[in-house]
């Protein structure tokens, strides 16, 4: 049986240079923790905060699969695709960066921080030709219930990856309970809190914890108060 994995939003490695703040919960860069290496496919999570005006300049990915998640402000992001777009709160971003791509995200406004979340998963196909997608979920009923908002799947809901993954988000009322219903009963469950409490399969989580877990086919989640919760749904191996 694999073992559950609990990583709190104080165990996280917080990078500061100045204009970035970065809550990284697994192994990015110049910070290396073995045991924190990732969760099934899911390679990278972090938790930035991008002073007004400044970002992330031009650099290259290849085969990864990259998904930003705009909490508060708004991201400017443009690509050697051609794309040059602007993201904010209620959308999610995906590119498959495949053979290669070069990009830049930089905060659209001067005087105020951005904050999102920068996720990274293993594709489960090489040398893809590279690709960009865009959606706005912020109009979808995420009131008690979990809005899926990327899938493998072109013409499902939501953005789409190069990998057997299922991402939602919901907005539950304190005293909510409601199960998540694995679509890969092999797959594994990463719950994230962007904020509040709840409690997973009986774990108590807070804001900014995050829950790693390998269950038969279901998952029960308890809202102790109101909360905001991101489930991301990853194989094991890809």
């Amino acid at each position: 049986m694999k073992n559950n994995i609990l990583h709190t939003a104080e165990s996280r490695f917080l990078a500061d240079h100045g204009w970035l703040k970065s809550a990284q919960t697994f192994s990015f860069h110049d910070h290396y923790d073995p045991q924190r290496l990732q969760f099934g496919a899911l390679r990278v999570l972090n938790d930035d905060i991008v002073n007004g005006g400044k970002g992330f300049g031009r650099h290259p990915h290849d085969n990864m699969e990259i998904i930003s998640i705009p909490l508060e402000g708004t991201l400017e992001h443009q690509d050697s695709m051609g794309n040059v777009a602007v993201i904010r709160p209620g959308e999610i971003q995906a590119m498959s960066a495949g053979t290669g791509i070069y990009h830049t995200e930089f905060n659209k406004n001067a005087d105020e921080p951005v904050t999102f979340l920068q996720i990274w998963l293993y594709p489960n196909k090489l040398n893809v030709t590279p690709r960009y997608d865009q959606r706005d979920y912020g109009k979808g009923d995420m009131h008690n219930k979990f809005l899926q908002i990327l899938s493998p799947n072109a013409d499902d809901e939501g953005v789409w990856i190069n990998q057997q993954a299922w991402f939602h988000i919901g907005n539950l009322d304190a005293g909510f309970e409601t199960a998540y219903q694995l679509k890969d009963a092999s797959n594994g469950l990463y719950v994230f809190v962007i904020k509040g409490d709840i409690a997973v399969d009986g774990q108590p989580l807070s804001t900014r914890d995050g829950y790693g877990l390998w269950p038969d086919s279901e998952v029960k989640i308890t809202a102790s108060s109101y909360a905001e919760v991101l489930l991301m749904e990853i194989p094991e191996k890809w």
